[in-house]
């Protein structure tokens, strides 16, 4: 029948989902941005425009820094320009960036560009791309990744991809984007839920719960051929993925041995482990980043808390203390703090774990967030939220100060996952 089919999207690429794309909105931002000058590229008309837009909408939306407009000048600026500082620090400016764009023989387009301190009056280095005309809005985000970086001294995550699933209706899409919301495209449509959707380490495969044989089966799916792979199917629930950090395992939750426990799987679907044995629920799994251990969620204790054991397997220790609900774990990139979603005041909320200190930080104002994600830096956590009902986007910055929402027009966004660096 038409409603149980699926519709599968055999090149990532070529099907763009232009009435999804993600609309973002800064709702706070950090206290103390940098001022940056960002001056229109000499020629980038040729590329249709809008990589200085974008590099400086990306600037700005990290939280950290402040775009300052700077208007057209004639001859135009490039980044063989002679530098007048005393000039930008009167425009208030504590960096600058220059650039420019030229049409090659070969019909592609080079983009050069260099960035100056203002302050100490010292260029910072640039590079020079080759593009064709269709990566113009790849190429802004990775120059706007160099100017992070350089600026900040931890990579920037623009060039990044996010993962999240839309419901129009009755028609569910799991939706790839770029991490500002743009180029969303459609990895799979079903007319039966899509949830969980977890990025491989190498950023060419998700794995994710699909509903389509009316129960949950695991699957991994390759982005580059739209084709996918059963991992688990097994009698009962099959839920939860989570890969380790080499890419060689993922930690599944099962009950095919009654109850829900923690199995470790290879994405071919051979290999399955059980790692957990208690009478108690064992779910939402999440490898450290150095592949020692897992922490998932069990109520073992008689409620819902953050557990931790060694990805081995062995006895498990509680890491959640404070309240009586602590669900969904995610460990930061630098393995230093837990996020998670917990109960407070009645409200479900994003919290932080200082894992050294065991202080608590509740990140979030929303009443029901779920599934927390960290950037690959661990400088912003994306979740979702329910708003009157519909599930949009939120990202919040790991202090608290900056935040950010994005939601897609007439849909219900859920299930966030945002993807590795990608060399």
């Amino acid at each position: 029948m038409l409603s149980r089919t699926i519709t599968l999207i055999a090149a990532l690429a070529c099907v763009p989902a232009a009435h999804a794309q993600l609309s973002i909105e800064i709702t706070g931002a950090g206290a103390q941005r940098v001022p940056i000058a960002v001056a229109p590229f000499a020629g980038e008309a040729a590329l249709g425009g809008g990589i200085t837009g974008i590099v400086r909408a990306d600037l700005e939306r990290s939280g950290l820094f402040r775009g300052l407009e700077v208007p057209p000048m004639s001859p135009p600026l490039t980044e063989a320009s002679s530098v007048s500082y005393p000039e930008w620090r009167a425009r208030l400016a504590d960096a600058l960036l220059l650039g420019s764009v030229l049409e090659r023989p070969d019909g592609r387009y080079e983009v050069r560009f260099r960035l100056f301190d203002v302050v100490k009056q010292a260029p910072l280095g640039g590079v020079a791309y080759t593009l064709g005309k269709d990566q113009a809005r790849a190429t802004a985000h990775r120059i706007a990744d160099f100017v992070y970086e350089k600026l900040t001294g931890e990579k920037g995550v623009f060039s990044t991809r996010i993962a999240y699933v839309v419901k129009r209706g009755n028609r569910y899409e799991l939706q790839i984007a770029d991490s500002d919301g743009a180029g969303a495209q459609t990895a799979l449509a079903s007319f039966e839920p899509i949830i969980s959707p977890a990025w491989s380490p190498d950023g060419r495969r998700l794995a994710y719960v699909s509903f389509e044989n009316k129960k949950p089966v695991v699957y991994v799916h390759a982005l580059a051929d739209g084709k996918r792979q059963v991992v688990a199917n097994f009698k009962g629930s099959n839920s939860a993925p989570a890969w380790s950090p080499d890419g060689a395992r993922l930690a599944v939750t099962l009950s095919r041995e009654g109850g829900s426990q923690i199995f470790l799987i290879n994405p071919d679907g051979s290999g399955v482990r059980r790692l957990t044995s208690s009478s108690a629920i064992d779910t939402e799994p999440r490898f450290s980043p150095d592949g020692r251990f897992i922490y998932f969620t069990s109520d073992r204790g008689g409620s819902p808390q953050v557990y931790r054991m060694p990805a081995s397997g062995g006895e498990p220790q509680r890491v959640t203390f404070e309240g009586s609900y602590n669900v969904s774990p995610r460990i930061s990139p630098d393995g230093k703090t837990l996020a998670y979603i917990t109960r407070n005041e009645g409200k479900f909320q994003v919290a932080l774990l200082d894992l050294s200190n065991r202080q608590v930080q509740i990140l979030t104002d929303s009443d029901r967030d779920e599934s927390p994600s960290f950037a690959p830096n661990g400088r912003m956590i994306l979740l979702a939220t329910v708003i009157a009902g519909r599930g949009v986007l939120s990202a919040v910055s790991a202090d608290a100060r900056v935040k950010q929402r994005l939601s897609a027009t007439a849909g219900d966004v859920r299930e966030p996952a945002w993807g590795p660096f990608i060399d």
